[in-house]
């Protein structure tokens, strides 16, 4: 049978089931996972000039072993090894903690080579590995780091990644079509996968980077195109011919004006609607932006066309509030809801899932149970899921499959810069609420030290006299050892005691039950509490007009956007409100970010600047968003290359021959074999 690298790693010798399951726990499961299984660092391990180096560098020294290693032993399965080693005439002492198998290799009388961390005054090395024992060239000047778990070593991955390229080095195909290839003066992507493990100079990894950069973003900008053609193509899709008249009629009713933004997003979602293609829009907006209003014409739209709509949310509470404000506007119209989520009765359950294959529901809000396998509709035609990235890949797609090609409609509240979501959301289009609804005041926002926190109680104390409610948050639930951070639990007993007799203190957290949270939630909602001590479970989507301050604890353990979604919880009502940041930053990015928050409210400014800050995976959660995690490539750092790929892989999938031509063909295999561009791991 012909090689190919996408073979199996238990091809590979000394690969057994063990091992395998080892590889696959990193998402190692092909030899192209092996080959693509890149150093995310790299030491210099050049031998350098004992009397060059700076106390505590990590440098490599050679000498000759005066003496065989002596190891002793302390504590419980704790060793030291030590040794003298003579560099010219210089004698140093060489310690190894914890690896006494490495006596057997350290001779008096022979030369060695060890790689670790210079003590200057003690003219002490700590070793951290012998070179020319372990995988690493004798002659080699860097050695490759990579991601291991506890079940397999550096040495073997090295090892492994060895044996997989010098057996499939001739097979190893040139995805990038060769026209790209000479234009961007790429070199060979066998050439950079050897750079990039066994690299020789900085200059020759740093060519290495810039192909199998591109190579990663043009693969999933290929399939992302070759979705957005495939949604786009004429008869895959539902044309909902919704009653223009009727939507029209029903936003002169509502109590207020659309935004200009708004109108512009929902014109652009009902030209989607009503074209014969498959929908598939990304609708972002700020914190009170008014998405859900965008959300509520869409399903209205839908309804006068005969057609059912869905609406599913991450959590019970914000399920029942979005189920109360569609029940308040579409009661009037005979636009019938249903509320579907844990909470629900069997009995409940039952007559909303009949009602629902009957038709007779126009529309369904809920959380996971919408996808259960028992809930069926009659001609779903419309799923719009809010805060999408809190719903896994497979949840989102099991909702849409119950439908005939619905359209999709994702909502998110965390504002990602329009170029940098048009390029990683690659397969859709994506509108964006760029505009508040007038009379909405800005939140102040103050930063406060930890020692001023006795007036923030005043403050606190002084909104709740006003009959208004406030929140606490704190990064942590119990006390923590590894971090002095304000706990939940230590607050909200401190908070209790400060307001005893006067007002009422509840507490909130991720390791309450369902039941528990919602009803200490729905407690001050009612305002049988008057300030909430929370974690982040907050961050989402409740709504309570009544609470006008925000206080986060230890704020710079926070991002900008979490930051600025923990203050949009408030503001939400005509009263003035506050958010105060409690944090005594040490570094630059902390005192940066708290600086941030109080100059602005707009969540795109923030967005920017935190993918300036922290980067892509802190602030989306890449896991979770549905950005992809690139191995190598950076979405932020690496922009104009993500871009470049996204216009080249839109020219390349219009040609009439890219699925047939062989120039393309190594592209094509490549993409089905991805696991990044697989169908399972892309939003549709």
């Amino acid at each position: 049978m012909e090689k190919t690298i996408y073979d199996p790693v238990s091809v590979l010798q000394n690969v057994g089931e063990k091992r395998v399951e080892a590889l696959n726990e990193l998402g190692i499961y092909t030899i192209a996972d092996l080959l693509n299984h890149f150093p995310f660092r790299y030491e210099d391990i050049q031998v350098k000039n004992l009397f060059e180096l700076e106390d505590q560098e990590k440098t490599s020294l050679r000498g000759e072993v005066l003496a065989d290693a002596v190891v002793s032993r302390f504590g419980y399965k704790k060793s030291r090894l030590s040794f003298r080693m003579k560099i010219d005439q210089a004698i140093i002492v060489v310690t190894f903690f914890n690896q006494p198998y490495l006596a057997k290799q350290i001779v008096g009388g022979s030369e060695i080579t060890v790689y670790g961390k210079w003590d200057d005054r003690r003219k002490n090395l700590t070793g951290i590995k012998i070179i020319g024992s372990t995988s690493v060239e004798q002659d080699a000047d860097f050695e490759s780091v990579y991601h291991t778990n506890k079940k397999i070593r550096q040495k073997t991955i090295v090892a492994l990644i060895k044996q997989a390229y010098d057996s499939y080095k001739d097979v190893i195909p040139e995805t990038i079509p060769n026209e790209l290839r000479v234009k961007y003066r790429l070199i060979s992507h066998k050439e950079a996968v050897y750079a990039m493990h066994f690299p020789v100079s900085p200059e020759q990894t740093k060519q290495a980077r810039r192909e199998v950069i591109f190579e990663e973003f043009l693969l999933y900008q290929t399939k992302m195109q070759l979705l957005r053609k495939k949604q786009k193509k004429v008869g895959f899709g539902t044309a909902i011919h919704y009653d223009i008249q009727r939507l029209k009629n029903f936003i002169a009713t509502l109590p207020f004006e659309l935004t200009n933004a708004q109108k512009r997003v929902v014109n652009e979602i009902c030209r989607d609607m009503k074209q014969p293609i498959n929908m598939h829009r990304l609708l972002q907006g700020d914190v009170g932006s008014g998405k859900t209003l965008v959300a509520v014409l869409a399903i209205y739209a839908a309804a006068t066309a005969g057609y059912q709509s869905a609406l599913m949310v991450p959590t019970t509470i914000l399920a029942e509030q979005h189920s109360k404000s569609l029940n308040d506007l579409f009661d009037p119209l005979e636009i019938r809801t249903a509320l579907l989520t844990g909470s629900t009765t069997a009995k409940e359950k039952r007559l909303i899932e009949e009602q629902l294959r009957s038709g007779e529901i126009d529309v369904v809000v809920g959380t996971h149970a919408l996808i259960q396998d028992t809930v069926e509709f009659s001609k779903l035609g419309l799923v719009i899921t809010d805060e999408q990235h809190r719903f896994g890949v497979n949840q989102r797609k099991k909702l849409r499959s119950k439908g005939i090609e619905p359209d999709v409609l994702f909502m998110t509240a965390t504002p990602i810069p329009r170029t940098l979501a048009i390029t990683a959301f690659g397969e859709m289009d994506v509108s964006i609420i760029d505009e508040m609804p007038a009379g909405r005041k800005p939140i102040q926002t103050t930063w406060v030290k930890p020692k001023q926190f006795e007036h923030t109680l005043e403050f606190i104390e002084k909104q709740l006299s006003i009959g208004s409610q406030a929140y606490v948050i704190c990064p942590l639930i119990e006390e923590s050892e590894s971090l002095d951070v304000k706990n939940a639990t230590e607050v909200y007993q401190k908070l209790s005691q400060f307001y005893q007799g006067k007002y009422r203190v509840g507490l909130l957290h991720g390791q309450m039950k369902p039941a528990e949270k919602d009803a200490v939630m729905q407690a001050f909602k009612q305002n049988e509490l008057q300030v909430l001590v929370s974690t982040t479970v907050i961050e989402v989507g409740v709504d309570v007009p009544n609470a006008t301050t925000m206080v986060i604890y230890d704020a710079d353990r926070f991002g900008l956007a979490q930051l600025h979604q923990l203050r949009g919880r408030v503001g939400r009502g005509s009263k003035e409100s506050y958010c105060i940041l409690v944090a005594d930053p040490k570094g630059d990015m902390g005192i940066e970010r708290m600086k941030i928050m109080t100059e602005t409210n707009n969540g795109f400014i923030l967005s920017e600047k935190d993918l300036e800050l922290r980067g892509p995976g802190d602030v989306f959660g890449n896991k979770q968003s549905g950005i992809p995690d690139f191995k190598v490539g950076d979405i932020v750092t690496d922009f104009n290359a993500l871009e470049t790929a996204r216009l080249d892989a839109a020219e390349l999938v219009q040609r009439p021959d890219f699925e047939s031509h062989p120039d393309f063909a190594a592209l094509r295999t490549a993409i089905a074999f991805d696991p990044m561009t697989s169908e399972s791991d892309v939003f549709h």
